[in-house]
């Protein structure tokens, strides 16, 4: 249960309703695992407290995790470590980071490997004022 739907039962209809709910391209999957027993007793208890499923407790609780670990630094990094050492693939960044930090994860690995991004060079700015300076390479000293 999220800690806006922990505040009471008037809000908690209107977060499941709108907050919670799969989307229609959600389609359920069946999953089974073991679990502790009593960890499933004090899951059942609290599914009859808030006359819920353990099933809809479960999803939530897995939905929060999910969110909370995606938000951390050290998740963020070791995704990018992974993604920019070959072991992660474009897409599966994309489900674990959103599509927006994974393009610019992308964005940085190409520029790490010197692929050129095809982008074109402002041409309202003059870095250096006109006033450039070169140097000889060819001097030794």
């Amino acid at each position: 249960m999220c800690k806006v739907c922990a505040v009471g039962e008037t809000v908690m209809d209107p977060c499941a309703r709108y907050a919670h709910r799969m989307s229609a391209s959600d389609d359920p999957r069946r999953v089974h695992f073991q679990s502790p027993e009593y960890l499933v007793d004090r899951l059942d208890a609290i599914a009859d407290l808030f006359d819920k499923d353990r099933t809809d407790l479960l999803v939530e609780a897995i939905r929060e995790y999910i969110e909370e670990t995606a938000d951390s630094e050290t998740f963020q990094e070791l995704v990018a470590t992974k993604y920019y050492d070959d072991q992660l693939d474009f897409e599966t960044v994309k489900q674990l980071v959103g599509a927006e930090s994974a393009q610019r994860l992308r964005l940085l690995k190409r520029d790490l490997e010197d692929e050129p991004l095809d982008l074109a060079a402002p041409d309202d700015i003059d870095i250096y004022d006109g006033k450039a300076a070169t140097v000889d390479t060819d001097d030794e000293r």
